[in-house]
Protein backbone atom coordinates (compact mmCIF):
# COMPACT_ATOMS: atom_id res chain seq x y z
CA UNK A 1 0.00 0.00 0.00
CA UNK A 2 0.94 3.66 -0.99
CA UNK A 3 1.29 5.57 1.31
CA UNK A 4 1.65 8.28 -0.98
CA UNK A 5 -1.29 7.71 -3.65
CA UNK A 6 -4.70 6.96 -2.28
CA UNK A 7 -6.71 7.75 -5.68
CA UNK A 8 -4.78 4.94 -7.08
CA UNK A 9 -5.26 2.74 -4.26
CA UNK A 10 -9.32 3.67 -4.01
CA UNK A 11 -9.31 3.33 -8.01
CA UNK A 12 -7.70 -0.21 -7.42
CA UNK A 13 -9.97 -1.31 -4.67
CA UNK A 14 -12.93 -0.20 -6.30
CA UNK A 15 -11.94 -2.10 -9.37
CA UNK A 16 -11.65 -5.28 -7.46
CA UNK A 17 -14.60 -5.01 -4.87
CA UNK A 18 -17.45 -3.53 -7.37
CA UNK A 19 -20.62 -5.09 -6.64
CA UNK A 20 -22.06 -2.53 -9.51
CA UNK A 21 -24.69 -4.80 -11.66
CA UNK A 22 -24.34 -7.37 -9.12
CA UNK A 23 -28.52 -6.90 -8.56
CA UNK A 24 -29.55 -5.31 -11.16
CA UNK A 25 -29.17 -1.54 -12.49
CA UNK A 26 -32.14 -0.58 -10.65
CA UNK A 27 -30.79 -2.25 -7.11
CA UNK A 28 -31.37 0.05 -3.99
CA UNK A 29 -30.00 -1.80 -1.44
CA UNK A 30 -26.47 -3.08 -1.98
CA UNK A 31 -25.50 -5.76 -0.33
CA UNK A 32 -28.58 -6.26 2.21
CA UNK A 33 -29.37 -8.50 -0.75
CA UNK A 34 -26.81 -11.13 0.75
CA UNK A 35 -29.68 -10.78 3.89
CA UNK A 36 -32.30 -13.55 2.43
CA UNK A 37 -35.23 -14.93 4.44
CA UNK A 38 -33.18 -18.44 4.82
CA UNK A 39 -30.76 -15.96 6.47
CA UNK A 40 -33.50 -14.39 8.72
CA UNK A 41 -34.74 -17.61 9.96
CA UNK A 42 -31.06 -18.55 10.91
CA UNK A 43 -30.60 -15.76 12.34
CA UNK A 44 -33.88 -16.32 14.30
CA UNK A 45 -33.19 -19.52 15.48
CA UNK A 46 -30.28 -18.42 17.14
CA UNK A 47 -32.48 -17.21 20.28
CA UNK A 48 -31.94 -19.76 23.21
CA UNK A 49 -32.47 -17.13 26.53
CA UNK A 50 -34.12 -14.27 25.40
CA UNK A 51 -31.39 -12.07 26.78
CA UNK A 52 -31.75 -9.16 24.66
CA UNK A 53 -29.11 -6.01 24.42
CA UNK A 54 -29.67 -2.39 22.99
CA UNK A 55 -26.56 -1.42 21.12
CA UNK A 56 -27.33 2.08 20.62
CA UNK A 57 -25.74 4.79 22.78
CA UNK A 58 -28.25 7.65 24.58
CA UNK A 59 -29.74 10.00 21.75
CA UNK A 60 -29.12 13.38 24.71
CA UNK A 61 -27.38 16.57 24.37
CA UNK A 62 -24.36 15.26 25.96
CA UNK A 63 -23.70 12.78 23.43
CA UNK A 64 -20.28 13.10 21.64
CA UNK A 65 -20.60 15.27 18.71
CA UNK A 66 -18.47 18.86 18.64
CA UNK A 67 -19.73 20.99 15.95
CA UNK A 68 -17.90 19.21 12.62
CA UNK A 69 -19.78 19.51 9.56
CA UNK A 70 -22.55 21.17 11.52
CA UNK A 71 -23.29 17.83 13.26
CA UNK A 72 -24.74 18.71 16.27
CA UNK A 73 -25.91 16.49 19.35
CA UNK A 74 -29.95 15.98 19.92
CA UNK A 75 -31.90 18.74 21.16
CA UNK A 76 -34.47 17.66 23.09
CA UNK A 77 -37.39 20.10 23.86
CA UNK A 78 -40.62 19.66 25.58
CA UNK A 79 -43.76 20.63 24.04
CA UNK A 80 -46.96 19.77 26.95
CA UNK A 81 -45.31 18.63 30.60
CA UNK A 82 -46.80 17.40 33.59
CA UNK A 83 -46.68 21.63 35.10
CA UNK A 84 -48.71 22.04 31.77
CA UNK A 85 -51.30 19.47 33.09
CA UNK A 86 -51.41 20.36 36.91
CA UNK A 87 -52.32 24.04 35.59
CA UNK A 88 -54.98 22.89 33.27
CA UNK A 89 -53.62 24.83 30.27
CA UNK A 90 -54.20 22.03 28.01
CA UNK A 91 -57.93 22.04 27.39
CA UNK A 92 -58.60 18.34 27.97
CA UNK A 93 -61.49 16.97 29.70
CA UNK A 94 -62.42 15.08 32.77
CA UNK A 95 -58.80 15.72 34.14
CA UNK A 96 -56.84 14.03 31.17
CA UNK A 97 -53.35 15.68 30.97
CA UNK A 98 -50.40 14.57 28.96
CA UNK A 99 -46.91 15.44 27.90
CA UNK A 100 -45.34 15.96 24.60
CA UNK A 101 -41.53 16.72 22.81
CA UNK A 102 -40.04 17.28 20.02
CA UNK A 103 -36.58 16.20 18.92
CA UNK A 104 -33.99 18.14 16.61
CA UNK A 105 -31.16 16.08 15.27
CA UNK A 106 -28.98 15.53 12.39
CA UNK A 107 -29.68 11.68 11.26
CA UNK A 108 -26.19 10.70 11.97
CA UNK A 109 -25.38 12.50 15.27
CA UNK A 110 -25.24 9.06 17.58
CA UNK A 111 -25.45 5.60 16.86
CA UNK A 112 -26.49 5.40 13.06
CA UNK A 113 -26.39 3.72 9.57
CA UNK A 114 -24.68 5.17 6.56
CA UNK A 115 -27.00 5.06 3.85
CA UNK A 116 -26.32 4.19 0.11
CA UNK A 117 -26.18 7.50 -0.55
CA UNK A 118 -23.76 8.80 2.09
CA UNK A 119 -20.45 8.80 0.15
CA UNK A 120 -19.33 8.98 -4.02
CA UNK A 121 -16.60 8.80 -5.58
CA UNK A 122 -15.35 11.09 -8.12
CA UNK A 123 -18.95 12.10 -8.34
CA UNK A 124 -20.78 8.11 -9.07
CA UNK A 125 -22.94 6.83 -6.33
CA UNK A 126 -23.86 2.99 -5.38
CA UNK A 127 -24.30 1.15 -8.27
CA UNK A 128 -22.68 3.93 -10.82
CA UNK A 129 -25.20 6.33 -10.77
CA UNK A 130 -24.83 9.63 -11.17
CA UNK A 131 -24.04 11.23 -7.61
CA UNK A 132 -25.87 14.68 -8.65
CA UNK A 133 -29.17 13.78 -10.11
CA UNK A 134 -29.30 10.69 -6.99
CA UNK A 135 -29.14 12.41 -4.54
CA UNK A 136 -30.53 16.51 -4.30
CA UNK A 137 -31.78 18.87 -2.42
CA UNK A 138 -34.63 17.23 -1.96
CA UNK A 139 -32.71 13.78 -0.59
CA UNK A 140 -31.98 10.65 -1.85
CA UNK A 141 -34.56 10.29 -4.70
CA UNK A 142 -33.09 6.72 -5.69
CA UNK A 143 -31.17 5.09 -2.50
CA UNK A 144 -33.25 6.84 -0.23
CA UNK A 145 -32.79 4.91 3.40
CA UNK A 146 -36.26 3.92 3.67
CA UNK A 147 -35.82 1.66 0.86
CA UNK A 148 -33.82 -0.51 3.69
CA UNK A 149 -36.14 -0.61 6.38
CA UNK A 150 -37.85 -3.80 6.01
CA UNK A 151 -34.42 -5.62 5.35
CA UNK A 152 -31.77 -5.06 8.22
CA UNK A 153 -32.90 -8.44 10.55
CA UNK A 154 -30.86 -11.79 10.82
CA UNK A 155 -28.07 -13.03 11.96
CA UNK A 156 -25.75 -10.92 14.11
CA UNK A 157 -22.08 -12.07 14.54
CA UNK A 158 -19.61 -10.20 17.23
CA UNK A 159 -16.18 -9.40 16.90
CA UNK A 160 -14.52 -8.66 19.87
CA UNK A 161 -11.20 -7.29 18.22
CA UNK A 162 -10.34 -5.34 21.39
CA UNK A 163 -10.71 -8.00 23.90
CA UNK A 164 -8.37 -10.22 21.40
CA UNK A 165 -5.95 -8.17 19.97
CA UNK A 166 -5.80 -5.73 22.95
CA UNK A 167 -4.51 -4.80 25.91
CA UNK A 168 -7.16 -4.86 29.09
CA UNK A 169 -10.06 -5.21 26.08
CA UNK A 170 -9.45 -1.95 23.79
CA UNK A 171 -7.64 -1.06 20.81
CA UNK A 172 -5.37 2.16 20.99
CA UNK A 173 -6.44 5.20 18.77
CA UNK A 174 -4.56 4.77 15.32
CA UNK A 175 -4.79 0.97 15.85
CA UNK A 176 -5.61 -0.61 12.19
CA UNK A 177 -7.91 -3.54 11.98
CA UNK A 178 -6.52 -5.75 9.43
CA UNK A 179 -8.03 -9.08 8.22
CA UNK A 180 -5.38 -10.83 9.98
CA UNK A 181 -6.29 -9.30 13.26
CA UNK A 182 -10.46 -10.19 12.14
CA UNK A 183 -9.46 -13.95 11.32
CA UNK A 184 -7.77 -14.10 14.66
CA UNK A 185 -10.24 -12.87 15.91
CA UNK A 186 -13.11 -15.16 14.45
CA UNK A 187 -11.02 -18.04 15.55
CA UNK A 188 -10.73 -16.99 18.99
CA UNK A 189 -14.44 -16.77 18.94
CA UNK A 190 -15.23 -19.96 17.17
CA UNK A 191 -17.70 -18.55 14.97
CA UNK A 192 -18.07 -18.38 11.19
CA UNK A 193 -18.66 -14.90 9.52
CA UNK A 194 -20.25 -14.85 5.80
CA UNK A 195 -22.67 -14.30 3.34
CA UNK A 196 -25.67 -12.51 4.67
CA UNK A 197 -24.18 -11.62 8.02
CA UNK A 198 -24.59 -8.21 10.21
CA UNK A 199 -20.99 -7.74 11.60
CA UNK A 200 -20.72 -6.21 14.67
CA UNK A 201 -16.93 -5.05 15.36
CA UNK A 202 -16.05 -3.75 19.08
CA UNK A 203 -12.59 -1.97 19.13
CA UNK A 204 -12.96 -0.77 22.59
CA UNK A 205 -12.98 2.80 21.71
CA UNK A 206 -16.32 3.61 23.51
CA UNK A 207 -15.29 2.11 26.70
CA UNK A 208 -12.46 4.18 27.00
CA UNK A 209 -14.32 7.51 26.15
CA UNK A 210 -16.64 6.65 28.78
CA UNK A 211 -13.98 6.69 31.51
CA UNK A 212 -12.01 9.93 30.18
CA UNK A 213 -14.91 12.14 28.29
CA UNK A 214 -15.43 12.57 24.84
CA UNK A 215 -12.38 14.37 23.71
CA UNK A 216 -11.86 14.39 19.80
CA UNK A 217 -14.20 10.97 19.35
CA UNK A 218 -16.23 12.60 17.12
CA UNK A 219 -13.86 12.30 13.98
CA UNK A 220 -10.74 12.32 15.91
CA UNK A 221 -7.57 9.88 16.25
CA UNK A 222 -9.64 5.72 16.59
CA UNK A 223 -8.85 2.34 16.29
CA UNK A 224 -10.95 1.12 13.08
CA UNK A 225 -10.71 -1.04 9.96
CA UNK A 226 -7.41 -0.87 7.79
CA UNK A 227 -7.96 0.32 3.96
CA UNK A 228 -6.65 -3.42 3.16
CA UNK A 229 -9.70 -4.96 3.86
CA UNK A 230 -11.51 -3.88 1.58
CA UNK A 231 -10.69 -7.62 0.20
CA UNK A 232 -12.25 -9.04 3.17
CA UNK A 233 -15.86 -7.23 3.47
CA UNK A 234 -16.05 -8.19 -0.52
CA UNK A 235 -15.24 -11.75 -0.19
CA UNK A 236 -17.07 -12.68 3.00
CA UNK A 237 -20.61 -10.97 0.86
CA UNK A 238 -21.80 -9.63 4.68
CA UNK A 239 -24.61 -7.89 4.30
CA UNK A 240 -23.52 -5.16 6.96
CA UNK A 241 -21.00 -4.13 9.54
CA UNK A 242 -20.79 -1.88 12.31
CA UNK A 243 -18.26 -0.38 14.74
CA UNK A 244 -18.60 1.20 18.31
CA UNK A 245 -16.21 4.30 16.84
CA UNK A 246 -17.20 7.55 14.97
CA UNK A 247 -15.83 6.74 11.70
CA UNK A 248 -15.98 2.71 11.24
CA UNK A 249 -12.23 2.88 10.01
CA UNK A 250 -8.74 3.68 11.38
CA UNK A 251 -8.25 7.40 11.57
CA UNK A 252 -5.84 9.12 11.06
CA UNK A 253 -6.51 7.06 7.97
CA UNK A 254 -3.17 5.43 6.25
CA UNK A 255 -2.58 7.36 3.42
CA UNK A 256 -0.85 11.22 3.54
CA UNK A 257 -3.75 13.75 2.25
CA UNK A 258 -6.99 11.42 2.15
CA UNK A 259 -9.58 11.42 4.02
CA UNK A 260 -11.96 8.05 4.90
CA UNK A 261 -10.67 6.27 1.50
CA UNK A 262 -12.40 2.92 2.62
CA UNK A 263 -15.63 4.66 2.79
CA UNK A 264 -15.21 5.82 -0.63
CA UNK A 265 -14.80 2.31 -1.60
CA UNK A 266 -17.40 -0.03 0.36
CA UNK A 267 -20.68 2.54 0.34
CA UNK A 268 -20.49 3.56 -3.93
CA UNK A 269 -19.07 0.78 -5.26
CA UNK A 270 -19.37 -2.21 -3.09
CA UNK A 271 -22.82 -0.96 -1.73
CA UNK A 272 -21.95 -2.13 1.84
CA UNK A 273 -24.19 -1.00 4.81
CA UNK A 274 -22.34 0.65 7.26
CA UNK A 275 -23.15 1.25 11.17
CA UNK A 276 -21.00 3.69 13.33
CA UNK A 277 -21.55 4.48 17.08
CA UNK A 278 -23.08 1.45 18.01
CA UNK A 279 -22.66 0.17 21.89
CA UNK A 280 -21.31 -3.77 21.72
CA UNK A 281 -19.93 -3.34 25.52
CA UNK A 282 -22.82 -4.71 27.29
CA UNK A 283 -23.29 -7.41 24.62
CA UNK A 284 -19.64 -8.20 24.62
CA UNK A 285 -19.83 -8.94 28.46
CA UNK A 286 -22.19 -11.44 28.09
CA UNK A 287 -20.45 -13.13 24.84
CA UNK A 288 -17.20 -13.45 26.82
CA UNK A 289 -19.14 -14.76 29.75
CA UNK A 290 -21.10 -17.39 27.37
CA UNK A 291 -18.93 -17.79 24.33
CA UNK A 292 -21.44 -17.30 22.15
CA UNK A 293 -20.38 -14.70 19.84
CA UNK A 294 -23.84 -15.12 17.50
CA UNK A 295 -27.04 -14.06 17.99
CA UNK A 296 -30.27 -12.41 16.59
CA UNK A 297 -29.68 -9.16 15.50
CA UNK A 298 -32.51 -6.56 14.25
CA UNK A 299 -31.74 -3.32 13.13
CA UNK A 300 -33.80 -1.48 10.94
CA UNK A 301 -33.59 1.99 9.70
CA UNK A 302 -36.17 4.90 10.69
CA UNK A 303 -37.92 4.67 7.01
CA UNK A 304 -37.16 8.51 6.31
CA UNK A 305 -37.79 9.13 2.85
CA UNK A 306 -34.78 10.16 1.11
CA UNK A 307 -32.17 10.30 3.85
CA UNK A 308 -28.55 9.16 3.54
CA UNK A 309 -27.98 7.72 6.88
CA UNK A 310 -30.74 7.13 10.16
CA UNK A 311 -30.75 6.75 13.91
CA UNK A 312 -30.88 3.08 14.73
CA UNK A 313 -31.37 1.47 18.08
CA UNK A 314 -30.50 -2.01 17.37
CA UNK A 315 -31.25 -4.95 19.07
CA UNK A 316 -29.25 -8.31 19.96
CA UNK A 317 -31.22 -11.20 21.12
CA UNK A 318 -29.32 -14.79 22.63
Amino acid sequence: MNRDDPEGAIAQAAKACSNWGRWGEDDRIGTLNFLDDAKRREGAALVRRGASFSLSQRFDMEGPQNGWRRRTNPVHTMLDTGADAALGNQGFPHGLGGADDVIAMPLQCSTQWDGLGHIFDHGRAWNGRDAATTVTSAGDLVTGIEHMAPYVAGRGVLLDVGRVVGEDGELPDGFAVTEEHLAATVAAHGVAVGRGDLVVVRTGQLSRVRRAGWGDYAGGPAPGLSFTTAGWLHCTEIAAIATDTWGFEVRPNEFDHAFQPLHQVVIPHMGLLIGEMWDPDALAADCADDGVYEFWLTAAPLPITGAVGSPVNPIAVK
